[in-house]
């Protein structure tokens, strides 16, 4: 059953949403401001966010940002905000979808199939990956031969492997790895980049999949 976990600070919007929802055998979740849909989603994981911009304690786009740190599920925004700067900013920030209000729920509860149909391509489309010799399951987290990848390794690949032909910084990788604190220890991602290759590219001193742009970060080429 497909988890959405419902973020708005309205309560007859909340209900709304759950009763249809519900109904159409979603399986849902609340919560009224963005301290909770974090922690929420962090215990729950779901499948999908549905979340309102006007949140009583942090910004939605703050929300978006956080959970954008550690996952990729949909989110789709359900604003009172029809202003495009408001959609640019949300989209910008890691929202695939942006909804105003009032909004009406036939439409609603397509985009929500679109989304949700769009997330299962992609992680079937993760669930073989290739890398020289070796079929990557990200969602299963496994190699191909029984390889082993330590947990840092899993994270840096997983961030590649998400983001095909695009340029992962190296501040990015290193915050997203290691945390904020580490945005400047380099010399982390050439050891375990090093040992990545090692382990998955055919010729680990050429690599054709796991790119270095000089100066720059990384990038994943399939």
């Amino acid at each position: 059953m497909t988890r959405i976990l419902l973020v708005d600070d309205e309560p007859q919007i909340l209900r709304a949403l759950r009763i249809n929802l519900l109904a159409r055998q979603y399986e849902v979740a609340e919560a009224a401001d963005g301290t909770s849909a974090l922690r929420q989603a962090a215990d729950w994981h779901p499948d999908l966010v549905i979340l309102d911009l006007g949140l009583p304690d942090i910004a939605g786009v703050d929300v978006i940002h956080g959970l954008r740190g550690w996952t990729t599920i949909p989110i789709l925004v359900l604003s009172g905000r029809a202003g495009s700067a408001d959609k640019v900013e949300a989209l910008d920030a890691g929202a695939d979808d942006y909804v105003t209000k009032p909004f009406a729920i036939d439409e609603l509860l397509a985009r929500v199939r679109a989304a949700t149909r769009r997330a299962a391509v992609h992680e079937a489309e993760l669930a073989a990956v290739r890398i020289g010799d070796h079929v990557i399951d990200l969602t299963r987290k496994t190699v191909s031969s029984g390889l082993r990848l330590t947990p840092t390794e899993w994270h840096m690949l997983e961030l590649l492997l998400r983001n095909p032909d695009k340029l992962i910084s190296q501040r990015q990788m290193l915050a997203e790895v290691w945390g904020h604190h580490h945005v400047r220890e380099t010399h982390y991602l050439r050891q375990y980049m090093a040992q990545l290759r090692k382990k998955l590219e055919r010729d680990p001193a050429h690599p054709v999949h796991l790119i270095t742009e000089p100066g720059m970060g990384y990038r994943f080429k399939p």
